[in-house]
């Protein structure tokens, strides 16, 4: 079976399974990373480690889509799905480094701070650009694509900390997920050149842009 999709659709899918494959190599080992490595590090700290990430991440969508909604075009959801990309990739970097419990909440408040932004403006364009008739289809792949990404990188993220520890799993995850924002480069005349004939036309008809909106 053959799926057409058109370009912005298809590199936000790729960008996805890429980053998230990334991020899968920690998921099942991240709690014992935090037990042996964070001095202090138990379950409660695992708990609200995790916690910081989701609830900010959760809170922080709102303010951020209501924030888009108003702009016009697709430039600002393009800013806001690159930069958090990679905010959240320089976190994996950052593990490097930590010992203490509060190491851990930093990391994890810019971590859900960066897919906040991420995800308010992937969810504008995704939406936007979605092919007409095929969005069952494409929001599908585009779960696959975060799940089979996700799932199948745990089994190796699993053997590589027993082969070589944590630090080379998370510079890992950080250069995969550097890797998901950089394949968003591809889409970047795609999302701004309806803004661009904006302007031209402004420029070249004053009274007509304002009529026509």
């Amino acid at each position: 079976m053959r799926i057409k999709m058109n370009r912005v659709v298809r590199y936000l899918i790729l960008s996805d399974l890429v980053f998230y494959a990334g991020w899968g190599l920690i998921t099942p080992i991240f709690a014992i990373f935090i037990i042996e490595k964070i001095h202090g590090g138990d379950p409660i700290v695992v708990g609200l480690a995790t916690s910081i990430y989701w609830i900010l991440m959760s809170i922080l969508r709102i303010p951020f889509g209501v924030f888009l909604d108003t702009k016009k075009g697709e430039k600002d959801d393009y800013a806001f799905t690159v930069t958090g990309l990679l905010i959240a990739s320089l976190v994996p970097f950052g593990y490097l480094y930590a010992t203490y419990p509060w190491h851990l909440y930093i990391l994890q408040t810019i971590y859900g701070t960066g897919m906040a932004m991420s995800l308010a403006g992937w969810s504008a364009i995704f939406t936007r650009n979605i092919d007409k008739g095929h969005e069952s289809t494409e929001w599908g792949l585009s779960a696959t694509s975060y799940s089979i990404g996700t799932g199948a990188a745990g089994i190796i993220g699993g053997y590589a900390v027993e082969k070589f520890g944590f630090n080379p799993v998370f510079i890992g995850v950080g250069i995969l997920g550097l890797l998901g924002a950089i394949l968003l480069f591809g889409i970047k005349r795609d999302l701004v050149k309806e803004h661009r004939a904006s302007v031209v036309r402004f420029y070249a008809n004053p009274r007509d842009f304002f009529l026509n909106k």
